[in-house]
């Protein structure tokens, strides 16, 4: 270990991850912390990290209240609708009230945003969504929070958060290593905010092997989000709800823009509007939710996937009729050149044009994302002025660890904020943490080095195991005391794949696939004791791997636990086929013990307060 050099950094705000919720708290830090040392930590590059990496050709989190156009109340029942009742109303109205005034900043600092030529307005694209040239979109940010840190830390890929010694359940800091130099890292901090990534590829793509790492969405965004909280004890909630995209095939090239701007629309191979024939198979599933405008997204999936069952693929996408416009031609393409290319490689490399020839559509594996439309991550405490008791417990975007706080994708029950709401909740979660500390809650933490020097072993054992292992192989990769990165990953999204309802059994599956899925991660768990790792890139696969896999637990214990189809078109649970509101009109919340590893779940009321509160008005 001696090799490994362990450099200690001594903070008030650690701020884990640079993404858009990352920069927003980095930002938002030094506003309410004058004076306080603030840390962002990015296992990227913060210029190009996230899920905006690439670029963004729209905000899709903006109110326009300045002109009426939205207010929080109606993002709050728009979320609510598209998660068939399932949001937490007092965290989606918190972001909603205040994310108008983080894209107000993004326009100061210089990101290019699209006018409404008539009106002088941002040009909208669909409701909640408006215009931007988002090539350099996260550049813009970064820049932001580069100022606003005592110190930006890239290439360092945080694999453990520190506990208090001193008092039971509060945080002391974080431990990662550097991918580059291969250098040990701690962070002691009397604040951590955790605003890693969600979970992509913990479910088998459809996209393998090369093309894995070629699809546009944070294909590297591998759960930190949920296994650094996880992992120490925090409660989290509604895991089971990941999300399946409607996405080109192939690229997975985003529809929104085509959708909304160009307003295009879907058929299946024999040119027929689909969706209609299955309403009233949909409705026997979900009941009333079929007739809510607009209709949820997973409905909408539903249509798609039971088409493609019953015969009626491929499904595309109408563009022949949008591209004659030359002006909605330029948009559909810049769309894609200024955020992900590949979708364009990929037509040109099948010789399709938009204008001339329909694209196929295709539905994605399932992600975790907490920031997009799902409900997945922490059990939070919302704003003490919105928060029935049971979401409040002092401190806004506080996890059920003193101290730890969460933003974006990590952040449970507050869907649809996409990048402007996820910086905007950095924002809110940073607020706090200076707060938390201004409160003297952070005074006397101790971490001993002992915690630290364990944590150090364990980070660096894949190299140990591989380098005493690898004479064992004399030919291929195969080796009987250790297995590879790879390996392990393959393995972890075929066992999700078929038993927790992934692409291949049309995203089905039920309480005894459940069961046996669990028995399989077990195992793997046992494996990944054994992974090896030959350099420190391939060190960070295997965390990321482990990452992944504590995650991938969560999510199947909940699928497990919620015994209804909530979500058609996500997933379904063939033996509670229905949408259940009489005994599953709830949230879910797993904490997992850190001693025993075992997961223990329970049911939270759904609050549903913007129109409780209006009702009250009206009384």
């Amino acid at each position: 270990m001696a090799k490994h050099k362990t450099h200690y950094e001594d903070c008030d705000v650690l701020v884990v991850g640079g993404g858009m919720a990352g920069t927003g708290a980095t930002f938002e830090a030094r506003h309410w912390g004058r004076d306080m040392k603030i840390i962002c930590v990015e296992k990227a590059n913060i210029d190009r990290s996230g899920a905006v990496a690439q670029g963004l050709y729209a905000i899709n989190c903006y109110m326009g209240m300045q002109w009426g156009e939205n207010q929080p109340e109606d993002h709050v029942r728009y979320a609510r609708n598209d998660l068939m009742g399932m949001v937490r109303e007092d965290l989606g109205y918190d972001m909603a009230r205040h994310v108008d005034s983080t894209v107000h900043m993004f326009d100061e600092w210089g990101l290019p945003m699209m006018k409404n030529e008539k009106t002088g307005r941002y040009l909208r694209e669909g409701k909640w969504q408006i215009m931007i040239h988002g090539e350099s979109y996260k550049p813009i940010v970064a820049e932001a929070a580069k100022k606003s840190a005592d110190k930006i830390y890239n290439r360092i890929m945080i694999t453990h958060l520190l506990m208090d010694e001193a008092q039971e359940n509060r945080v002391g800091g974080a431990v990662g290593f550097n991918m580059r130099t291969g250098d040990f890292h701690v962070f002691r901090s009397k604040t951590v905010i955790v605003a890693a990534g969600g979970a992509s590829h913990i479910f088998k793509p459809r996209a393998v092997g090369e093309g894995m790492g070629r699809t546009w969405y944070a294909p590297w965004s591998n759960g930190s989000a949920y296994a650094l909280p996880i992992a120490v004890g925090a409660k989290m909630t509604q895991m089971e709800n990941r999300i399946v995209l409607c996405r080109f095939k192939d690229g997975y090239g985003p529809v929104g823009a085509y959708f909304l701007h160009l307003k295009t629309y879907t058929q299946n191979a024999n040119g027929e509007n689909y969706e209609k024939k299955w309403y009233d198979q949909t409705k026997e599933l979900v009941g009333e939710y079929i007739d809510h405008h607009p209709t949820p997204t997973c409905l909408r999936n539903h249509a798609f996937i039971q088409e493609t069952i019953a015969g009626g693929g491929p499904i595309h996408m109408v563009t022949t009729e949008a591209f004659q416009d030359p002006h909605l031609e330029t948009v559909g393409w810049e769309n894609f050149l200024g955020m992900t290319v590949g979708q364009a490689v990929v037509w040109a490399s099948q010789n399709i044009d938009p204008k001339y020839t329909n694209p196929e559509l295709t539905t994605s594996e399932p992600y975790v994302m907490g920031s997009h439309a799902t409900c997945s991550g922490a059990w939070v405490s919302g704003p003490e002025d919105l928060s029935p008791p049971e979401y409040f417990w002092g401190y806004n975007r506080m996890l059920t660890i003193d101290g730890l706080f969460g933003a974006g994708d990590t952040v449970g029950g507050s869907a649809h904020k996409f990048s402007s709401g996820s910086f905007t909740e950095g924002r809110l979660a940073a607020k706090a943490a200076v707060k938390y500390i201004e409160d003297k809650k952070a005074e006397g933490i101790k971490v001993t080095d002992k915690q630290c020097e364990d944590f150090k072993v364990a980070i660096f054992k894949p190299l140990e195991t591989y380098q005493v292992a690898q004479n064992e192989i004399t030919g291929g990769t195969v080796s009987p005391s250790y297995i590879s990165p790879i390996q392990g990953l393959q393995r972890l999204q075929r066992i999700m794949d078929e038993y927790v309802g992934g692409i291949a059994t049309n995203y089905m599956t039920n309480g005894n696939m459940l069961k046996r899925g669990l028995e399989l991660l077990a195992w793997l768990e046992e494996d990944l004791e054994k992974v090896g790792a030959e350099d420190l890139h391939q060190l960070m696969r295997a965390w990321e791997l482990k990452h992944r896999a504590l995650t991938s637990q969560c999510v199947t214990e909940h699928t497990m636990f919620r015994e209804e189809t909530r979500w058609p078109g996500y997933y379904y649970r063939g033996d509670h086929m229905k949408l259940d509101d009489d005994n599953w009109h709830c949230l879910t919340v797993s904490r997992r013990d850190p001693k025993t590893g075992k997961f223990s779940l329970e049911k939270v009321p759904v609050y549903h307060i913007v129109d409780e509160n209006e009702k009250r008005k009206a009384s």
